[in-house]
């Protein structure tokens, strides 16, 4: 979502990718793999080439946030193959048996994945997840307007830019910034901390300009902002359209996210989802998909096919005494109704 990173304008729209032309029905001898995805977050010409290599055609369904995509999963029968939902929200699915043990026979390219992104908290044995991307959040900043250093989360409170600040329109987000800059953990579920962490969104509220989703992206193109919370692979895509445009990683630190393939419970095509998985850890795969959709790739082999620029980015690669300081978001159980409860202050003020 990255991490839910390129939020879709639109959800649950069925895109068939199809050798056929536009408008045939999908042959009913065929098998079809059914594929709930975040919008924005595949290079389509892969679910093209894979339908020419294995002959299996891919209907893909785009979500708007892993809430939703959880809402229609849990109902049962959603008819959908493989999803690539966000870390916590995996955890959750586990929790809840709405995920299938995934056969790495099946899966030679598993080999590919780093070890640094294997065992994480979410998936501590590796049986129902392959990673996809991973990433961060942080501030971008327009160069032209902002002269103050951007190392904290503390500028995003800072009033001499009221009206130009972005903050992201996703509880367990926005709620992360305040309580990283007070130096709390991203995953407390102590409720004064949780209190403390609203108290500051308050504070900040009459400096905020929106809360927003997908739309970050542009309005920080046309400098209709100045700071905004951003994903790391959204700003490289963003920097392409206006280089005054830059990013940080506060020093408090931040969210480290991760995104992973996984099975439904009940899928009708296992084995059609299983041959996908393995065919996007082929190294060119991977990279062709990472240098589109522009976040970091677990995939050690597509790394090293990276350009050189790439692979020395530091905001896309962090440097490990900053990542040190990150935290990935943990399924908080029924405790997420005191973030929900807090959020709903925040924004009904």
């Amino acid at each position: 979502m990255k991490k839910f990173k390129r939020l879709a304008i639109l959800f649950f729209i069925p895109i068939l990718i199809s050798s056929s032309f536009a408008g045939c029905a999908i042959d009913s001898n065929r098998t079809v793999l059914h594929l709930f995805n975040a919008g924005d977050y595949i290079d389509e010409d892969l679910l093209s080439q894979f339908e020419d290599e294995t002959g299996i055609e891919v209907s893909m369904d785009i979500f708007e946030t892993n809430e939703m995509m959880y809402q229609k999963v849990k109902k049962g029968d959603s008819g959908y193959d493989l999803i690539i939902p966000s870390d916590y929200m995996i955890e959750k699915m586990k929790k809840e048996n709405l995920l299938d043990k995934i056969d790495f026979d099946n899966i030679p390219n598993y080999q590919n994945i780093d070890d640094n992104f294997k065992n994480l908290s979410y998936d501590p044995k590796n049986e129902y997840s392959v990673p996809y991307f991973w990433g961060t959040y942080g501030i971008m900043y327009n160069k032209k307007v902002v002269s103050d250093p951007v190392d904290s989360w503390s500028i995003l409170w800072n009033p001499k830019y009221k009206g130009k600040i972005l903050m992201l329109d996703a509880v367990r987000d926005s709620m992360g910034v305040a309580l990283k800059k007070l130096g709390y953990s991203l995953n407390t579920v102590n409720q004064d901390q949780i209190n403390a962490a609203r108290d500051e969104l308050l504070k900040q509220r009459s400096l905020v300009k929106a809360y927003v989703g997908d739309e970050v992206k542009e309005l920080m193109s046309r400098e209709e902002a100045s700071l905004a919370v951003m994903y790391s692979g959204d700003y490289l895509t963003v920097k392409q359209n206006n280089e005054d445009l830059a990013y940080a990683i506060p020093k408090e630190g931040t969210n480290k996210w991760f995104d992973a393939m996984v099975i439904p419970k009940n899928a009708k095509n296992k084995s059609a989802a299983e041959q996908f998985i393995d065919f996007m850890l082929d190294p060119e795969v991977a990279k062709q998909n990472a240098e589109y959709v522009g976040y970091s790739t677990p995939n050690k082999a597509a790394f090293e096919l990276l350009d050189p620029s790439i692979k020395s980015n530091k905001l896309l690669y962090p440097e490990k005494s900053l990542l040190d300081k990150c935290e990935i978001f943990k399924d908080l159980g029924e405790n997420i109704s005191k973030y929900d409860d807090a959020w709903f202050q925040v924004k009904s003020k």
